[in-house]
């Protein structure tokens, strides 16, 4: 196989959602979200908010969530203040999951214009005939989703990191963030999800006929996300670091078999006959 040729499919895709605003900056403003308003929200609003962190740290439902975390996780709280109670456990433990929805959401969306955007714009036999390898093309789509959506998630940590020490600094007086459970979450866990979501929406964009068809489907996946945020808010799970090496094991095996799948099921006859 020669990656060439597919890194030649990939950069045709990079610039088509360039040029696809509807698609393009959806996927740039929810992670200015996630990075930017939360954390301003619980460094800069609640705290000045009458009430606001007394009201965070003797909820009973706080109480429980902080009563049921592992010692490892609770030893991160001792000895900080209520300010710094809620900040490290929303923005460093509560919020941990959610984050997780910035590479899925970029590779879910790159990846379902893969086979059914190319359908919608009428370019699928111009793109079929191209002298390469079925192989080639199928890894080309997956690449095409896949840096974009690795390096955004790391721009937004390394963004996100410098907003939750710089902005609250003056209440810690010293720089808190990254806990150890987000290396793991950001350079183990998320490569995992983006592969593993990146190999089921191209499947799906191959059989699908629209854009918006692949995109919906293959966007359930977020409700793992979904789910293990439930599962730490309630108690029943937390992200630790354990949790998340198991977690990412998990997600690549997935990703590897949905992948083998997607590879040794792909061709190009199929794709002209859908």
């Amino acid at each position: 196989m020669n990656i060439k040729n597919s890194f030649a499919i990939a950069q045709k895709d990079w610039l088509e959602v360039k040029q696809n605003k509807a698609t393009f900056l959806p996927i740039m403003i929810v992670p200015l979200f996630f990075i930017v308003v939360i954390p301003l929200l619980f460094t800069l609003i609640l705290p000045n908010v009458a009430g606001g962190v007394e009201d965070f740290t003797t909820d009973p439902d706080m109480q429980g969530f902080f009563a049921a975390m592992p010692a490892e996780m609770t030893k991160v709280l001792e000895g900080l203040d209520p300010t710094q109670t809620m900040i490290v456990a929303m923005l460093g433990y509560i919020f941990a999951p959610m984050f997780l929805i910035v590479p899925l959401m970029f590779s879910s969306t790159i990846a379902a214009e893969s086979f059914a955007g190319e359908k919608e714009r009428k370019t699928m036999e111009s793109l079929l005939y191209t002298p390469i390898s079925d192989q080639e093309l199928f890894f080309g789509k997956v690449m095409a989703a896949a840096i974009p959506a690795i390096l955004i998630t790391w721009v937004c940590f390394f963004l996100y990191t410098i907003i939750v020490n710089a902005v609250p600094y003056a209440s810690f007086g010293r720089l808190w963030f990254p806990l150890p459970v987000w290396w793991l979450l950001i350079f183990w866990v998320s490569p995992a999800l983006v592969a593993m979501s990146i190999s089921l929406t191209v499947l799906i964009s191959t059989k699908a006929q629209t854009f918006q068809g692949a995109y919906q489907t293959s966007s359930a996946i977020v409700l793992v996300v979904v789910v293990f945020f439930i599962g730490q808010m309630t108690g029943v799970l937390f992200l630790s670091p354990l949790v998340a090496l198991i977690m990412g094991v998990i997600c690549w095996g997935v990703a590897a078999i949905i992948g083998r799948i997607g590879m040794h099921s792909f061709s190009r006859q199929k794709l002209l006959t859908d």
